[in-house]
């Protein structure tokens, strides 16, 4: 049996032999039954939370998807973006003949095989949104969408021999030392704590023997971190949420509201004006938006209408009045959600399919209503300042 990508810890009597997998490799899923068929151990512990084992167990469920309650319970950026970095991860998967996450199904199968214990190691992955999210700041935030959504659209292929160099402890070593100088505080709860996380669930497993799968990214830190002991609920807690977006969401539509009545006491004329640039600003914008979607008519005159409304609104968005309206008039069908895992695999793909289009059209609404706001809202300043 190869003892590459094979780590071996003995603590206290118990054995761990953690296997550094790449997630859309072969020869990966191909190890992971080697060394569970040779070991036998007692526990298998792999790379997954409750809600992605689920995912994995259940297969494709889009066609349960109800858009309609996506769009209602705020999830189309969410959702949209998970389709789309999974897309990613597929195409990639698709050019080597393997199904994404085949190393971790393996690892369920060869556990249930042997009758060994399975364990899932990681971390609820909404948790560690949550605390990603809530740590890299405005810049980061915008910085890490511009890098996700680059690598999304990247066309450029990989061989099976480059991603097994990518498991190399050099080559790891030098992508996460890159990682961190850019995103400095993504590491953390992306990795580190992960990392702590992992090692406690695998150190905690049952039985003398455990053999844990793993990506190979977090075998360095699991290395190190099994060696302690970690509290699991500290590591679980997700941030409180900041009052602030909350209060500045609502100061800024008062102000404007406020700035814009106060003209129309000094200078009608001047408040007529503002009011135009500002519907004019938000709904053109808006409606954009949704066309370069490719939005129903009907959607695109929505956003235009709503978008002005909706922004001095912050509990409603121009996106979901025009997502109501693309889902009803070219409401997706059964084909579409059956085809939605392969059509996320191109660009084509996400603005043919029904399902993307209107999770597009939200998301396109509400970007083109958040610039209307901002160039309208700076307008109307401006001529707030020129008639005083």
């Amino acid at each position: 049996m190869s003892e590459e990508n094979i780590t071996r810890i003995s603590i206290d009597g118990k054995e761990y032999i953690l296997i550094g997998t790449a997630h859309v490799s072969k020869h990966s899923a191909e190890q992971v039954k080697e060394v569970i068929d040779a070991e036998n151990p007692d526990s298998v512990c792999i790379e997954l939370d409750e809600q992605r084992y689920q995912s994995i167990m259940e297969g494709n469920k889009w066609k349960e998807m109800d858009i309609f309650k996506v769009i209602k319970e705020k999830k189309a950026t969410l959702l949209l973006m998970n389709l789309a970095i999974s897309s990613f991860q597929k195409r990639m998967a698709k050019q080597l003949g393997i199904n994404a996450g085949q190393e971790m199904i393996q690892g369920i199968e060869s556990a249930k095989e042997i009758d060994a214990d399975l364990v899932l190691a990681d971390r609820n992955i909404q948790t560690t949104f949550s605390r990603i999210w809530h740590g890299i700041g405005l810049k980061g935030k915008g910085m890490l969408l511009m890098s996700v959504i680059a690598g999304i659209f990247n066309k450029e292929s990989i061989t099976e021999e480059e991603l097994e160099k990518m498991k190399s402890q050099d080559m790891l070593n030098s992508m996460l030392h890159e990682f961190t100088e850019h995103f400095p505080k993504l590491k953390t709860p992306l990795i580190d704590e992960r990392d702590q996380y992992l090692s406690q669930k695998i150190k905690d497993a049952p039985g003398d023997k455990v053999v844990a799968v793993l990506g190979a990214a977090h075998v360095p830190g699991i290395k190190e971190e099994i060696k302690k002991e970690h509290d699991l609920e500290r590591l679980s807690e997700v941030p409180p949420k900041s009052k602030i977006p909350k209060i500045i969401a609502w100061s800024i539509p008062v102000l404007f509201i406020a700035i814009i009545a106060y003209t129309f006491y000094s200078n009608p004329e001047a408040a007529l004006q503002q009011t135009i640039s500002w519907v004019l600003w938000n709904g053109a914008l808006s409606a954009i938006g949704v066309a370069i979607a490719f939005g129903h008519p009907l959607a695109i005159i929505t956003a235009f209408i709503a978008a002005p409304i909706t922004s001095l609104d912050p509990i409603t968005a121009a996106g979901w009045f025009a997502g109501f309206v693309q889902a009803y008039f070219v409401r997706p069908k059964v084909g579409d959600f059956e085809s939605l895992s392969e059509d996320v695999f191109s660009v084509k793909g996400f603005w043919n399919n029904k399902v993307t289009r209107v999770l597009l059209v939200v998301v396109m609404a509400n970007l083109g209503s958040s610039l209307g706001t901002f160039i309208g809202g700076a307008d109307v300043v401006r001529l707030f300042i020129q008639n005083l």
